[in-house]
């Protein structure tokens, strides 16, 4: 008797395309150990420190804003995807592509919830074609754009295996559908109308064969997170903020997992000689990222008891109805001063540059939003670019 279809969502993708393909069929050797190895050949090479500008993106960018970003000197471009709360990720993305030349362009971070991986798979190839060659495609278990429809992040064990049908649409394989369990849209399974014959598997066959592969990109925080990343992605970005400890343990678990794992981290920079106007700035952020080391009850990563009260607080307390708002009274000026990087610029660059000695290769930085007090936001987002990215680049420089 063949097994049921929930049977086999429980067995891994390779084991399905063994017994359909043969062990020794091109397709199954390609799948039988880490993901990565089938696309050492597509990842993208370290060519020095990568600085990429996270995106909160409320409307649709406007003409010139590419070009606006390679000139001010960064790498890459992020675009958040949360349906109530931002733009389209891949219409700011797609026109982004059109009004740069260098600039890499991604999502921070898309999940496979709210778009089946097959169509994310597809947006993402689409745009790498656009941008010939620049795309990378963020994810993560979800958070906002998952909460404001009524749900909660996957689980590790679901989400590691949107991780590896990612990689199989992105190079243009199949994927059978019982291999996958997406039900977001609620459609009934199609046995249940008539077909001469119908499809077993998604797959994305118009993919060009010279277009290179894009490179998945996770964002992860805890422990299993971030080891199904480093196992499955191209590259890891770390959520789990600034702080030397806690950045060289989360570094530790990637490299065990796969010791040539491309690791970034995701920080919020608030340079200004004002620290505590940068703390202030800083403070929504960091509520916002911080509290992703806290959402399954307990908290993950080094903290002392201060942070770990701290951390315990935020789960408490934060208002997703607030999205990136701090709640009252429970961050302290010497949390934000760790989790965040805030103060002075060649404060900040030093900073980094710490983080760059444990590993790190690439920063999403998260800056100012112009929340609390714009005229002084932009000075500090003018810091930023005009004075911290040239000098951290000349201080890591080989």
């Amino acid at each position: 008797m063949s097994p049921t279809s929930s049977h086999l969502r429980d067995i891994p993708i390779e084991t399905i395309l063994i017994h359909r393909h043969g062990r020794h069929s091109p397709l199954a050797r390609a799948r039988l150990g880490i993901d990565l190895m089938a696309d050492a050949s597509n990842r993208i090479a370290p060519r020095g420190l990568e600085l990429w500008q996270a995106g909160y993106d409320t409307v649709a960018v406007r003409p010139g804003d590419g070009a606006a970003l390679e000139a001010a000197g960064w790498d890459g471009k992020m675009a958040m995807d949360s349906q109530s709360l931002a733009a389209d990720p891949y219409v700011v993305l797609s026109a982004l592509a059109v009004d740069s030349a260098h600039l890499k362009l991604g999502t921070s971070v898309t999940n496979p919830y709210t778009r089946h991986p097959a169509v994310t798979a597809a947006a993402m190839v689409s745009l790498q074609a656009l941008s010939r060659g620049r795309a990378v495609l963020g994810i993560g278990r979800g958070d906002s754009s998952l909460a404001y429809l009524g749900r909660a992040p996957l689980s590790v064990e679901a989400f590691e295996r949107c991780l590896s049908a990612l990689q199989s649409y992105l190079r243009g394989e199949a994927v059978p559908f019982e291999a996958l369990d997406w039900s977001g849209a609620g459609a009934p399974s199609l046995e249940t109308i008539e077909l001469g014959r119908a499809p077993e598997a998604a797959q994305l066959r118009w993919i060009p064969e010279d277009l290179p592969k894009v490179p998945l990109d996770v964002a992860a925080t805890g422990p299993r997170v971030i080891a199904a990343a480093a196992r499955r992605a191209e590259r890891v970005t770390l959520g789990v903020g600034a702080a030397p400890e806690r950045v060289a343990w989360a570094v530790d678990i990637a490299r065990k997992a796969r010791a040539d794992s491309s690791i970034g981290a995701q920080v919020i920079v608030m340079p200004h000689p004002d620290p505590e106007r940068a703390r202030r700035f800083a403070a929504g952020l960091t509520a916002s990222l911080a509290r992703f080391s806290t959402l399954n009850g307990r908290t993950v990563g080094p903290a002392s008891p201060a942070e770990f009260e701290v951390f315990e607080n935020l789960r408490a307390h934060y208002d997703m109805n607030q999205h990136g708002r701090a709640p009252e009274g429970v961050l302290t000026a010497d949390f934000v001063d760790r989790f965040a990087v805030v103060g002075t610029p060649d404060h900040c660059v030093d900073r980094l540059a710490r983080l760059v000695e444990l590993g790190i290769t690439r920063f999403v930085i998260c800056g100012p939003l112009g929340w609390t007090d714009p005229a002084e936001e932009q000075i500090s987002r003018d810091l930023l670019t005009a004075e911290v990215l040239p000098a951290l680049r000349k201080t890591v420089a080989p």
